[in-house]
């Protein structure tokens, strides 16, 4: 596993690399050591936000925790990260049948049994995409009330998807095809 720490708002002190570090490691169990893993520790007013992206051949896995402290966080995204792994095993699986990926024999079984349980699509909207500028997106999806948009950038002439993100700033998400 290749281990990628970043403060952001913050200083890493030695301390919380290598607590950050001996954490993370126990990831080192379910990926090959080429796999590479993004660990973003950040801190904004009293929060304390840890953020980690595993990135595998055709899949992306996150998750972040909150709190008013730094290593508490580190804990709960960790055993996020593990419950996701557990939760998909079966689908993970399927998906990459070269062992070498991800070590399937240390990941136990799923944590309930409702959680094998796979969501379903119940409803599905089709609409026209209309080239506009970043700024009529923002305006469409307040006027709509979602969180997200979908929209042909007028400039790029490419896909885009607006958010708002949870510290209520927005986010822009640049489509690109993998072929």
């Amino acid at each position: 596993m290749k281990l990628k720490l970043i403060g952001k708002n913050l200083d890493l002190t030695q301390s919380l690399k290598e607590q950050s570090e001996k954490k993370l490691e126990k990831l080192d169990r379910y990926f090959d050591e080429e796999v590479e893993v993004r660990a973003v520790l950040s801190v904004e007013k009293d929060n304390r936000t840890v953020e980690v992206t595993v990135f595998l051949p055709g899949t992306i896995l996150r998750a972040e925790d909150t709190s008013d402290d730094m290593y508490a966080s580190i804990d709960a995204t960790i055993d996020i990260l593990e419950r996701q792994i557990r939760k998909y095993k079966t689908r993970l699986k399927n998906r990459y049948q070269d062992p070498k990926t991800i070590r399937f024999e240390n990941i136990d079984g799923p944590v309930d049994e409702e959680v094998e349980e796979t969501s379903k699509i119940v409803k599905r909207k089709t609409f026209t995409l209309k080239p506009m500028l970043e700024e009529e997106a923002e305006m469409q999806m307040d006027l709509l009330n979602h969180n997200f948009f979908i929209y042909l950038n007028a400039e790029t002439e490419e896909i885009d998807l607006l958010y708002r993100r949870n510290d209520g700033n927005l986010g822009i998400i640049e489509v690109e095809v993998d072929r």
